[in-house]
């Protein structure tokens, strides 16, 4: 299985020289050769594929651009991989037409391919060797065993910069379980589980809205591109960056623990997009990041071994009695929060009754 590893790298002057030279050599090629496909095809009705686009870099802009052999050629060979598989991504699924990409992004990165030991990792130095780079110091947090397929190297809006390591490795699958687990996601409560516990949601950001105010409106002050501008900006989005990781790692801590504790993971499936319209909502929505424990969910899953499973959109969880199945529509309002059912005279709590509810349905559609 393919493993991606994260660690943050401090490069010398000269190192971070070179990777944002890389970044806007990378970008200068996707530009033009999507700029070229474009003209190609819209003069001539010519389609290129991308070994046809790569033979254009390699033949025609690093002859009229010396300065790209200065930088790592499998960066430039990854940006057209890339922009190709947007380019025809574009045309299979009916997505939008691939965006010509910006110096003033907020994060920048490229990738390059593993071959003859060009990368290697010195756990013991804390020390990384990159193609062109040589060896970069890095924070190196957890070891892997694997052969290394390729790294990623990037630079967030905080100015700090991090390497993605994939690798091909082997992963321990947990030992088989009996236990299965409905899961009912909200906005009081992270997650709501058909056993009756109850993470709690962080709401992260609100522990931080005074700062992140204040960040706002010093830069607002700011001359646009002045040395105070940039450094607030970067105040800012470390801020941002900060609350994100607090959001993740916790994220991190639940996925894992309802894992590794159970067989069968069954959720709803939120139509997260949706339901960010509702302008009330929206903001706690965002915070508390339902997409990204889902998301955790399916990847560890297929990790470990579990099986993860996810209900309709419109199966109606909190409407149903988990007793006799009773369908009361007056739970359709988020301020009935415990509700007794008509028929069998059971008292539900509404999350822990949604979450059992899920559990059948998951069970019902695994049979």
């Amino acid at each position: 299985m393919l493993r991606t590893y994260k660690y943050r790298i401090y490069p010398n002057a000269s190192q971070v020289e070179l990777i944002n030279k890389t970044f806007g050599c990378t970008r200068f090629v996707y530009n033009n050769v999507l700029a070229y496909r474009k003209e190609l095809y819209d003069s001539e009705k010519k389609s290129l594929s991308k070994v046809d686009c790569n033979n254009y870099c390699n033949r025609v802009l690093k002859n009229d651009n010396e300065w790209l052999r200065e930088v790592d050629k499998f960066a430039l060979t990854n940006a057209i991989y890339n922009m190709d598989n947007a380019y025809n991504k574009f045309f299979k699924e009916k997505t939008g037409f691939p965006k010509f990409k910006s110096k003033h992004d907020s994060n920048q990165s490229y990738t390059t391919n593993y071959t003859n030991g060009n990368i290697e990792v010195d756990f013991d130095n804390n020390k990384i060797k990159l193609p062109k780079l040589k060896y970069v110091k890095a924070k190196l947090h957890r070891k892997f065993e694997g052969k290394i397929k390729n790294v990623t190297i990037s630079r967030l809006p905080s100015g700090k910069y991090y390497v993605s390591i994939l690798v091909e490795t082997e992963c321990v699958k947990y030992p088989v379980s009996d236990n299965k687990i409905g899961i009912d996601l909200g906005i009081k409560d992270l997650c709501v589980t058909s056993n009756g516990d109850k993470y709690e949601n962080p709401k992260t950001i609100n522990k931080y809205k005074k700062r992140l105010a204040r960040l706002e409106r010093s830069l607002s002050r700011k001359v646009k591109g002045s040395k105070n501008f940039i450094k607030t900006k970067q105040k800012l989005a470390k801020c941002y960056e900060k609350i994100t990781n607090i959001r993740r790692d916790y994220l991190h801590k639940v996925s894992h623990e309802i894992i590794s504790e159970n067989q069968v993971i069954i959720t709803e499936d939120l139509q997260v997009k949706n339901m960010m319209q509702n302008h009330k909502l929206a903001s706690s929505i965002a915070d508390v990041s339902w997409y990204e424990l889902t998301r955790q969910f399916a990847y560890k899953a297929e990790w470990y071994g579990r099986t993860y499973i996810k209900v309709d959109t419109f199966y109606a969880s909190s409407q149903l009695c988990n007793v006799c199945g009773y369908q009361n529509s007056d739970t359709k309002s988020l301020s009935v929060r415990k509700w007794t059912c008509p028929n069998c005279d059971t008292l539900h709590d509404r999350d822990i009754n949604a979450a059992k509810n899920i559990l059948k349905e998951g069970l019902r559609i695994m049979a």
